[in-house]
């Protein structure tokens, strides 16, 4: 850092993404990226916006509002759209959290999370997992502080039932319940049908996984048209023109494709309980993801170990070295042709450490 470099922000951690090398050619199962290309419709859109890029983008984002309303069923002014969801994120510690309010979420989840209470200063309640690595709803009762909560869970991939993370709601009718939804597509329930219910929830949701569009950079949060309110103020605040002319079009187009996002949601799905029961055969502990990736350990393979060989394959998974799940990889979901390719290198490694 430089000598200029505030002292405010001396100990902060930043969010470290998944590595995207350039040396190699590789199988890349590490950041949870979609394997199939996004919309042809979402792609047509944003070539066809490409021509007017001299012109600044809608603030508003009014088409895109509009378009999304049609297909979801909500007001236009219950939706916020944003340069990613984990813009979104940002603003709702930045809106709902302050010296008075803290913040409370899972101590083992999204990363973002610490890295956005450290960054904004405010308090933040780390709650531990159950053993099995669920999240207890009733943990989180009664906080008195904005509780966000990633369903699925990331890295565990577990997911909460809509009964269950309603409760959370209910028992904190006094501060915002941010349901982060990145994963929701491919086998949970989500909380949209509860916005009209309550009016101190948000779900957040994004186009970057479900909707093949992690490049464009979409996300959007759903809720109270009062909380959407205070959402935009922080966006004008911050960001006005945060959405650029071109992924607009892209999510109007993808929204416009639905058969195609479901069809793809469901080759995952299927490739997800293909590649965790041949894990399990091969004697790997996995969890019950319900997201776009799984989470697995080996009781003869430390998950370093596993990642450094994969990585020496051509095969790209994640690996975390905090020690409450170094043992864990967690590997993206890919076509059945990488699932295949990452299990054929896996039984050579656990061969060759015979």
């Amino acid at each position: 850092m430089s000598r200029f470099f505030s002292s405010k922000y001396s100990s902060l951690e930043p969010y470290v993404p998944g590595e995207q090398p350039r040396d190699l050619v590789y199988i890349k199962l590490n950041t949870n990226e979609s394997p199939f290309p996004t919309s042809p419709k979402a792609a047509e859109a944003a070539a066809e916006a490409a021509h007017s890029l001299q012109l600044y983008s809608d603030p508003e984002c009014r088409a895109l509002r509009e378009k999304f309303s049609r297909v979801y069923g909500v007001g236009e002014d219950q939706v916020i759209f944003s340069n990613g969801s984990d813009e979104i994120l940002y603003y709702i510690f930045l809106a709902f959290c302050d010296s008075a309010v803290g913040a409370a979420y899972p101590a083992l989840s999204y990363g973002f999370y610490p890295v956005y209470a450290e960054f904004t200063g405010v308090s933040a309640l780390e709650i531990p997992l159950r053993e099995d690595y669920s999240i207890e709803p009733s943990d989180y009762f009664g906080l008195g502080r904005t509780v966000v909560i990633a369903n699925p869970n990331a890295p565990t991939g577990l997911a909460m039932s809509r009964a269950q993370l309603e409760s959370i709601v209910r028992a904190n009718p006094d501060n915002v319940v941010a349901v982060d939804e990145a994963y929701v597509d491919f086998g949970a329930e989500s909380c949209l049908p509860l916005i009209d219910r309550y009016d101190n929830l948000l779900v957040v949701q994004t186009f970057s996984k479900s909707r093949s569009m992690a490049g464009a950079r979409l996300g959007f949060a759903v809720g109270n048209g009062a909380l959407i309110a205070d959402l935009n103020a922080v966006k004008y605040s911050v960001n006005p023109y945060n959405i650029n002319s071109m992924t607009m079009a892209a999510g109007i187009g993808a929204l416009s494709d639905e058969e195609y996002t479901r069809s793809c949601c469901a080759a995952i799905a299927e490739n997800r309980e293909y590649t965790t029961s041949a894990l399990r055969a091969l004697g790997f502990f996995v969890t019950d993801s319900k997201a776009n990736f799984v989470f697995a350990r080996h009781p003869s393979v430390d998950g370093e170990t596993l990642y450094r060989e994969l990585r020496a394959r051509g095969v790209l998974i994640r690996h975390f070295s905090r020690e409450d799940i170094r043992d864990f990889n967690r590997i993206t979901v890919g076509t059945r042709e990488q699932m295949d390719i990452l299990l054929e290198k896996i039984r050579e490694i656990l061969e060759e450490r015979k």
